[in-house]
């Protein structure tokens, strides 16, 4: 959402945000966010949406007015987006719906933080437990991609986590069954943690040598943490990882 990772700055031209994860931060609304750097040339003969004269409005070259030359900077992809993608699409935000993702805003690096710290509290935590094979987060310091992660995400690497089980689908569904403070949900950026079997839902249709091939062993849980108690989290867990071994 802008605050652990800032995509701009590492050259994206165009960024779409979900706000209905981080900067929602609740799961009580649904909205988008679609960010214009400003920083790419749509006059360079190839997008001709931006140049070619708009019937719409009176044959106006957007790129002429809107481009890196005209009086408002580069915003024509912006500009675009908003006269003509939202008024044919119809995408437009509810009212309430803006309300409750600028009120999310308010508290968007209080939350960040504290589930960030929660997250590599976690992993460092389930690497010692029993039954848990492998244990997937960027703030590990064994993590493949550790060193990008520290320098690229500065404020912490987010708030997912991902663990692998002993025992497979049947210890995957064991340990997420057992479950009472975390919700059996997908999303992520929530106030509430989430666990889910990838195995046994978002990937139910793969067979066992699909699931590895998309990455996904048998076993692995994924947690999308929220603002609970680190400790409670970690009584959670504990009894879950007890029925997943039976």
């Amino acid at each position: 959402a802008g605050y652990l990772y800032r995509p701009i700055e590492h050259g994206a031209d165009v960024v779409i945000h979900s706000a209905t994860k981080w900067i929602n931060g609740h799961g009580t609304g649904i909205g988008g966010v679609l960010v214009d750097a400003g920083t790419f040339d749509w006059g360079n003969g190839r997008y001709p949406l931006f140049t070619d004269p708009s019937p719409a409005y009176g044959g106006m070259d957007f790129w002429e007015v809107f481009g890196s030359g005209g009086p408002f900077g580069n915003v024509a992809f912006a500009i675009r987006a908003r006269v003509e993608g939202l008024r044919d699409l119809g995408a437009a935000l509810a009212p309430f719906n803006a309300f409750l993702h600028l009120q999310g805003l308010e508290t968007l690096s209080l939350r960040a933080d504290r589930q960030v710290a929660t997250t590599l509290a976690l992993a460092e935590w389930l690497q010692t437990q029993p039954g848990v094979t492998a244990v997937h987060y960027p703030g590990l310091p064994d993590h493949p991609d550790a060193e990008r992660a520290r320098r690229d995400w500065p404020r912490g690497p987010g708030g997912v986590l991902t663990f692998e089980l002993e025992g497979g689908v049947e210890a995957g569904k064991r340990c997420l069954n057992a479950l009472q403070l975390c919700s059996r949900l997908v999303n992520l950026g929530d106030a509430k943690t989430s666990v889910t079997h990838p195995a046994s839902t978002t990937h139910s249709q793969l067979d066992e040598a699909q699931l590895r091939d998309a990455g996904v062993p048998p076993g692995l849980l994924r947690i999308a943490t929220g603002l609970e108690h680190v400790d409670d989290l970690k009584d959670d867990l504990t009894q879950a990882l007890a029925a997943a071994r039976g």
